[in-house]
């Protein structure tokens, strides 16, 4: 497994502290990029500015990163742009926090915005 693949595990372990879903579902790490000496840069955001756990959460992320196998050190860079939106979520955290998603459907056609499927 590569070393890149490790550490989107590890985030997959990580949970934002007021949204039940892990950072990487969430789409909150926005690029891993690992140099020649296994150092490793995380340019991630959060869901809001104003996220009271910030510093604190982005040293979870850090230690967290660090202690996966073969990585020397983590720098986790704080950024607002592009700013986090429900978009970047996976489907599966949609699925999970109950967010409807409109999908097409197998004729091409998408689900109706205001009618029950009753």
């Amino acid at each position: 497994m590569t070393i890149e693949k490790r550490i989107e595990n590890v985030c997959k372990t990580i949970y934002d502290p007021e949204i039940p879903q892990n950072i990487w579902d969430l789409g909150l790490v926005y690029s891993i990029n690992v140099d020649d000496d296994k150092n490793v840069d995380i340019t991630m955001t959060l869901t809001t500015p104003s996220c009271p756990v910030g510093p604190e959460f982005l040293n979870t992320v850090k230690v967290r990163v660090s202690e996966v196998e073969d990585v020397n050190k983590c720098n986790v860079e704080l950024v607002w742009d592009p700013p986090w939106s429900q978009d970047m979520m996976s489907e599966e955290a949609k699925t999970m926090l109950g967010m409807e998603l409109n999908r097409p459907i197998l004729d091409g056609t998408r689900a109706p915005q205001n009618e029950s499927w009753e």
